[in-house]
């Protein structure tokens, strides 16, 4: 295959109007990465793990018992919930609300594993996650999607399939930071840490769909690299899985 130049390259890529999974723990930085790839491509960008928080920040005020899973089975169906694709100005609403920073507090992350392990849940949000896929291939755009099942569960069929993951402590101090600018609330990275690695636990144990990392999917490690880098490493992956020769 000859050899292309980084513009030629993104050009075939964008051309291709590919499906790419990005999968990774939390604060991995996939949601960075994952955005400034579809801005590249000029294509989607579906922030899966949102669907889950959005249907838990509803399931919180509606009084719902996150702790009983048949009590959210029973209501997953009502509340309607739509992502904005734009990767310059990502969003989620629910029955029409801007959720987009409601669904980032503290409550809504403590309890959005145990929301996102029932099955129903899942069932509704990987419905919703492949409809945007879809329609972004109808219409001629590629999407990059982020969350922790894409690759072999959403869309197994992905063009490209990358693990993005980091060391606990890059991970806690990127999620620190990223929550310090959206909520404006400061905490300890040990305590981030902690909560990052419950939920990876729980991600991990539970019974629908356990998070793993997909037979072929190409593993990038951001612990030692900056944004920049970390899009770069992912765009070359995502490339050479879809065929398109690399610089």
């Amino acid at each position: 295959m000859s050899e292309l130049s980084p513009e030629a390259r993104l050009s075939e890529l964008r051309a291709m109007c590919p499906q790419i999974a990005i999968d990774g723990p939390s604060g991995s930085g996939k949601s960075t990465v994952a955005r400034a790839l579809a801005g590249l491509l000029h294509g989607d960008y579906v922030d899966t793990g949102a669907t889950y928080r959005a249907m838990t920040w509803w399931m919180l005020q509606c009084g719902v018992d996150v702790d009983q899973p048949d009590d959210v089975a029973a209501r997953v169906n009502e509340p309607i919930i739509e992502l904005g694709v734009d990767p310059q100005s990502p969003a989620v609403w629910v029955d029409a609300r801007d959720v987009s920073t409601d669904v980032r507090t503290a409550a809504v992350s403590a309890a959005v594993s145990k929301v996102a392990a029932v099955p129903a849940v899942r069932v509704r949000m990987v419905d919703l996650q492949r409809a945007y896929a879809e329609n972004a291939r109808n219409h001629g755009r590629a999407v990059v999607m982020e969350g922790r099942d894409i690759a072999e569960v959403v869309l197994p069929g992905a063009d490209a399939k990358v693990w993005l993951t980091a060391d606990l402590q890059a991970r806690a101090a990127r999620r620190a930071a990223q929550d310090e600018q959206l909520l404006g609330a400061q905490a300890a990275v040990a305590d981030v840490a902690q909560g990052l690695q419950q939920r990876d636990t729980a991600d991990s144990s539970r019974a629908a769909t356990p998070v793993t990392i997909a037979a072929d999917a190409v593993v990038v490690d951001a612990t030692h690299l900056s944004v920049e880098q970390t899009v770069h490493a992912v765009l070359d992956a995502a490339a050479k899985q879809a065929g398109v020769a690399d610089a």
